[in-house]
């Protein structure tokens, strides 16, 4: 976050206090300390990045753009194996990543490999130094452990991965210097999660347990392979 910089008040507009989302404010009041909201993203990473054990954590604003931007940032390429019963954004975001896709019969709880890529869909597990290694992305859906109602987080120990991924997810920005001095050496996009997000992120992971079953494995999802739309 640039110290030289006065960034547009915030929140920008003319939304009246009481209509405001209270997450910030909440945050405040618990004793958190920030000048720039965006600084709110900041800490919830870093909170992440301690609770799960990985070194670092990059937030997004849902758990598909994060497990979308790993493949981008490993430029993958070829086949990339999922088991048939997951969620249906995820084969789609290999698609769109540019990527050829395979289903196979795995019986998978609480994570699984985006194969043969060190990536992992982890959007159902949430509990006490969970990181497995490689790049894990977990999930803050409404129906989460974590239910911010939108957001994810992209757990590793890649510094280069986490210096490209938080310029990527914020239309190649660099959010160290000031806006109209950024010089964009690659295209970005728009994925941040919101300062708003961020707060409410960790004031909901304060009066959360911090060891927690796994909410769902293969068994809760359709057969994808099915659907004609894969089929290509």
């Amino acid at each position: 976050m640039a110290k030289n910089y006065t960034y547009n008040p915030w929140p920008l507009g003319h939304i009246p206090r009481d209509k405001q989302r209270p997450d910030i404010e909440h945050l405040r009041n618990r004793g958190y300390t920030f000048g720039d909201p965006r600084e709110i993203i900041d800490i919830f990473e870093q909170k992440v990045a301690d609770f799960s054990g990985s070194k670092y954590a990059v937030a997004v604003d849902s758990c598909s753009h994060g497990l979308f931007l790993c493949l981008k940032y490993l430029k993958a390429k070829g086949k990339v194996l999922i088991p048939r019963q997951t969620y249906v954004s995820v084969p789609m975001q290999i698609l769109h990543a540019g990527c050829k896709l395979e289903f196979e019969d795995e019986k998978w709880i609480g994570m699984y490999q985006l194969k043969p890529f060190p990536i992992f869909d982890s959007a159902v597990r949430w509990t006490k130094d969970m990181y497995m290694g490689g790049y894990q992305v977990v999930s803050f859906q409404i129906k989460k452990i974590i239910p911010i109602g939108r957001g994810g987080m992209i757990l590793t120990d890649d510094i280069k991965a986490v210096e490209w991924l938080k310029k990527a997810r914020y239309d190649g920005r660099d959010l160290s210097i000031p806006y109209p001095e950024n010089t964009y050496t690659s295209l970005g996009w728009h994925y941040y999660m919101t300062p708003e997000d961020a707060a409410r992120g960790i004031n909901l992971m304060d009066v959360t347990p911090d060891i927690n079953k796994d909410i769902a494995n293969w068994n809760n999802y359709p057969d994808l392979s099915i659907q004609s739309v894969f089929n290509v």
